[in-house]
């Protein structure tokens, strides 16, 4: 949805996917959440709808993709859009392009690079809605597959302990996300899905909150799309 009346549904589709959740869980009657999410909107939108229902809750990332490899050099769907580009004021031939592109997302998951998807599955942890580790495993990694289980135990201790999102996502925490989306270079979204996140738990945390922080954190993190892994 780039370049085209299509992009204007993108951040509506965040408040369909919260609303798709919190309907979901009070038709059902559920007594806690264990969501997952994968890919851009999903995440916040998760988030969203966890922190909503105030019911005991567990965020699962699906995972980064694997990087491709091109010529000696990792690459990313960035690349390919890069590589669009250059097809077009003729730098590159169809032959590069065509190669480029069958490279660029070798795996399952989520875009390869601090792009929207991963900015936000570190926010999931550092917000604390996501068991600690759990988001930095690639897709096609066998050992996503005990964090899903570890998630499954832990998320009937937060029943027996009546331990909400509202008791997690406080100021503090999303302060603390916000910190660590600017330290890795993450993207700019999230200045508009913490808001939102914040909102659900009516917490003020508004935009101008959030580029306070980023203006006062330190880049740390050499990370694509703005650094070089």
């Amino acid at each position: 949805a780039m370049g085209h009346q299509g992009m204007k549904s993108s951040l509506v589709s965040r408040e369909v996917i919260a609303d798709s959740v919190e309907l979901t869980m009070r038709g059902h009657c559920y007594d806690a959440l264990v969501g997952l999410a994968g890919c851009d909107k999903s995440l916040p939108g998760m988030m969203m709808a966890m922190v909503r229902l105030n019911v005991p809750s567990i965020f699962i990332y699906g995972g980064s993709i694997l990087p491709g490899s091109y010529r000696g050099r990792q690459i990313t769907v960035q690349d390919v859009f890069e590589a669009v580009g250059q097809h077009s004021v003729g730098t590159i031939d169809d032959a590069e392009l065509l190669e480029i592109e069958q490279a660029a997302c070798p795996s399952a998951g989520s875009c390869g690079a601090q792009f929207t998807a991963n900015t936000m599955a570190t926010v999931a942890e550092a917000i604390g809605l996501a068991l600690p580790y759990s988001c930095g495993a690639p897709a096609p990694y066998e050992m996503r597959d005990r964090f899903n289980f570890a998630s499954g135990e832990k998320i009937m201790e937060l029943i027996a302990k009546n331990i909400r999102p509202r008791d997690i996502v406080t100021l503090k925490a999303l302060e603390n996300a916000a910190t660590v989306v600017s330290a890795t270079g993450g993207s700019t979204n999230a200045a508009l899905h913490l808001p939102a996140i914040a909102h659900e738990a009516g917490i003020k945390f508004d935009l101008f909150d959030v580029a306070k922080i980023f203006e006062k954190t330190p880049y740390i993190a050499d990370l694509k799309p703005g650094g070089k892994y």
